[in-house]
C-alpha cells in the first residue's frame, strides 16, 4: 500500500532528511586516504546523535552498523570495519538513514578518495547525473517506471549498467515502504505518481556487468566482474509540479 504523506508529515521527513544531507556534506572533509570505514561510522553516528537523530540502519533486519560503507567493487551494504582502510584512488559509497521524531530521511553518495582516474570520475558523474534524470520524471501523472526508464536509458547510453538486485523505495515512518522504484524498466508502467508520495530514488551504476553477489557476511554486495560501482540517492517528494529534493542542502 502506498502511503501519501500530509504536508505536516513531509515537514518531519524533511527535518530527518536535512540531517542526512548535513552528514553527507561533512563527510567531504573526512574522506581521505588512511581513514578507516569504522572511523567514518563513528563520525557519522556522532553527528546524527548530536542533532537528536537516530541511525535508521542500525539493527534494521539485523544490520550491525549505523551506515553502509561500500568500497570500489562493493555495490551496497558494506559493513564498516577498523580493518578497511581507504587508499588513494579508491571510491567509497556511503548510504545514510536518519530517524528524527519518528520519520526517516535516506540518501547516499559516492566519494573519490584522493586522486582518482578519469575513468572513475566519469563513472561517478554518470551515476550522479542518472539520479537527477530519474528525479526529473517524478511529476504527478507520470508513473514510477518513467523514473526507472530515465535512469536506465541514461546509464546504458553512457556505456554502464544499472544494478537490478536492489531498487529504490518509498520512505516515511518506515525505511522501506511501497512503491518499489527500480532503476530499469519500460516507461509508463507501475503506480501513477501522486502528490504526497515520498520516494528514495537510488541508482547503483556498475562500470561492467550489472550482476552482483552477496558476500559471506550476508550483507555486502559486490560486482561479479570486480569492476567498480557508484551509488547516489536522494529522498524526494512528489508535489503538484516539480519534485522537491529533501536530502539536498
Amino acid at each position: 500500500m502506498i502511503i501519501l504523506k500530509s504536508d505536516e508529515e513531509i515537514k518531519k521527513i524533511a527535518l530527518a532528511s536535512k540531517i542526512v544531507a548535513e552528514v553527507l556534506r561533512l563527510l567531504e572533509e573526512m574522506i581521505r586516504p588512511g581513514v578507516t570505514t569504522k572511523d567514518v561510522e563513528l563520525y557519522v553516528e556522532k553527528i546524527i546523535r548530536e542533532r537528536n537523530g537516530v541511525p535508521a540502519f542500525k539493527g534494521y533486519r539485523g544490520y550491525p552498523s549505523s551506515l553502509c560503507t561500500s568500497i570500489n567493487q562493493e555495490v551496497v551494504h558494506g559493513i564498516p570495519s577498523k580493518k578497511r582502510v581507504l587508499r588513494e584512488g579508491d571510491i567509497i559509497s556511503i548510504d545514510v538513514g536518519v530517524v528524527y521524531k519518528g520519520f526517516i530521511g535516506d540518501a547516499a553518495r559516492t566519494y573519490p578518495v584522493g586522486k582518482v582516474s578519469e575513468a572513475t570520475r566519469r563513472l561517478l558523474q554518470v551515476a550522479e547525473d542518472s539520479l537527477y534524470k530519474g528525479i526529473e520524471k517524478a511529476w504527478p501523472s507520470n508513473r514510477v517506471s518513467d523514473i526507472s526508464h530515465a535512469i536506465q536509458s541514461y546509464v546504458e547510453k553512457n556505456g554502464y549498467s544499472v544494478v537490478r538486485t536492489f531498487v529504490g523505495h518509498g520512505v516515511g515512518r518506515a525505511l522501506h515502504e511501497d512503491p518499489q522504484v527500480p532503476n530499469y524498466g519500460l516507461p509508463n508502467k507501475g503506480p501513477r505518481l501522486r502528490r504526497g508520495m515520498v520516494l528514495a530514488i537510488e541508482p547503483m551504476v556498475n562500470a561492467g556487468t550489472c550482476d552482483v553477489t552477496i558476500m559471506n557476511d550476508g550483507w555486502t554486495a559486490v560486482t561479479n566482474d570486480g569492476m567498480p560501482s557508484a551509488h547516489f540517492e536522494h529522498t524526494i517528494v512528489v508535489t503538484d509540479d516539480r519534485p522537491q529534493i529533501l536530502t539536498k542542502l
